[in-house]
């Protein structure tokens, strides 16, 4: 599998894929395009809330590798994505504590698929991503989860701070990563209802979504630099909740 997999070129095979029902992640359209099947496409992708992106005609032709696009093209997600309470219901069905990831704005598909990997083996009950500024479930993240996707709930959602909110409203403690976080992972109680916080690759979480935290908790650093990759640090995180959901 590679990038181009899951790539929809062409105004009808955009048009058919949309109103099939098919998952799609967003959509790019050449700028200056409205009416006409590209005009529908627009429609469909604002009445479904699909982000549509505008892209000059060289950097359509590069992104379908010289494919007839008749400016359009979409990205089909790997994989369908779950709803809030699918994630409470399988919870619920293991007689646990719901257990749950939460993924603010990354942008590495490699990480994402890790993650998702690592979650499955925690026993996580689901990974929640914002719909914007993040990677989605597209074929990398599929392949670097190593079947994961087909067994961890991903939950796409508008606003991730109104999601957090909805998780406190139903009983989840919620913990961030962060360097400079006040309480030690040893010390974080992850037994209960939790959801666990990995913050973008780069800037870490948004100031927004920290705010939103009801602890930010630190991985213990004993060496000269000063962050893990985010994919480590959720495997970190999600293993000591394992550790203490076992006892």
């Amino acid at each position: 599998m590679d990038h181009k997999e899951g790539l929809i070129v062409g105004r009808n095979a955009v048009l058919q894929a949309l109103e099939s029902g098919r998952t799609i992640d967003s959509v790019a359209v050449a700028q200056g395009q409205r009416g006409g099947q590209a005009g529908r496409i627009i429609d469909i992708c604002r009445e479904r809330k699909i982000p549509v992106k505008f892209a000059d005609q060289r950097r359509l032709d590069r992104l379908c590798d010289g494919a007839a696009h008749q400016g359009v093209a979409a990205f089909a997600a790997a994989h369908e994505y779950a709803e809030m309470d699918d994630i409470f219901a399988l919870a619920e069905s293991r007689n646990e504590s719901p257990f749950i990831v939460v993924c603010d704005s990354l942008e590495d598909p490699h990480n994402l698929g890790a993650i998702l990997r690592s979650a499955e083996a925690a026993g996580v009950h689901g990974v929640i991503i914002p719909k914007r500024n993040s990677v989605t479930l597209n074929y990398t993240v599929a392949k670097t989860s190593a079947g994961a996707i087909e067994y961890v709930p991903v939950v796409k959602v508008a606003n991730l701070p109104a999601a957090i909110d909805e998780l406190k409203s139903r009983g989840v403690w919620i913990f961030g990563t962060a360097a400079d976080g006040a309480v030690p992972l040893y010390s974080a109680g992850l037994k209960g209802p939790a959801a666990i916080v990995i913050g973008n690759e780069g800037v870490g979480m948004s100031r927004i979504v920290a705010d939103s935290c009801d602890f930010k908790v630190s991985i213990p650093m004993k060496g000269s630099i000063s962050s893990l990759n985010a994919s480590a640090a959720a495997a970190i995180m999600l293993y000591e909740a394992v550790r203490q959901r076992s006892v």
